[in-house]
């Protein structure tokens, strides 16, 4: 193990962590309003680690019969989930491999991604280290919201609830600010995103297929307009 990465990767996480503490502490409160133990709450949390995947979930749960819903629903929000998989297993290094891979799959987040794919190399030593504290984080927000139930105010739940979105904000803008490109291509996924919700049809479409659409398209975009010439960097490192 590499000591200096696996700190480094702890530090990383540290933010991440602390959003999810806060989006997690609402799943947890919605979790036992809708008739769960607050045990269920935790061990999905435990074991499922998507936020938009675990609180519409949930919400089919109550229904136990729509099976098929279930399925695709959790398809297409968690579909975007395998792209980044493929663009981080670009930057892996040459020991992730195996079993190691398995589990790289179950601790990749849209934040944790955000931090890992700016790295040059991806180590095992510094992915583990970076998914420690916000699988934490979110497991103790979780049992903590379940188990305060329904005591704190409806306010205070509706602000806890849009603490994911300023968690993506915080991630994205630095990076914005001194890339031309990056802000190019945020601007194209705010725009795909924007017509699915308002335009009339497209906005019927479910949220997983959409989010997924608007990366893709976006990435897509930016692959074209600004493509990063890895045989000419190679050459001069």
């Amino acid at each position: 193990m590499n000591l200096k990465e696996f700190k480094e990767g702890l530090r990383d996480g540290v933010p991440i962590g602390l959003g999810y503490l806060s989006v997690s502490f609402t799943f947890g409160i919605m979790a036992v309003t809708m008739g769960f133990y607050w045990w269920q709450a935790a061990l999905i949390s435990m074991t499922c680690l998507t936020s938009a995947g675990q609180f519409a979930g949930i919400s089919i749960m109550t229904f136990p019969a729509h099976y098929i819903e279930m399925l695709i629903s959790q398809l297409t929000i968690n579909l975007r989930y395998s792209f980044m998989s493929v663009s981080l297993a670009q930057k892996t290094s040459d020991k992730f491999k195996g079993i190691f891979r398995w589990i790289f799959g179950f601790i990749i987040t849209d934040e944790i991604y955000a931090v890992a794919v700016s790295r040059k190399e991806i180590s095992r030593s510094y992915f583990f280290a970076l998914g420690i504290i916000p699988y934490i984080g979110w497991a103790t927000g979780t049992i903590t919201g379940a188990l305060l139930g329904s005591v704190l105010p409806q306010a205070l739940m509706s602000a806890l609830s849009v603490a994911i979105y300023a968690m993506f904000i915080a991630i994205v803008v630095p990076d914005m600010k001194g890339n031309k490109a990056i802000s190019i291509v945020v601007a194209i996924a705010v725009i795909l995103s924007s017509m699915f919700y308002y335009i009339p049809g497209l906005n019927k479409v479910p949220t997983g297929i959409t989010i997924s659409v608007c990366a893709i398209v976006s990435a897509l975009i930016g692959a074209v307009l600004f493509p990063i010439e890895e045989e000419k960097e190679s050459v001069k490192e």
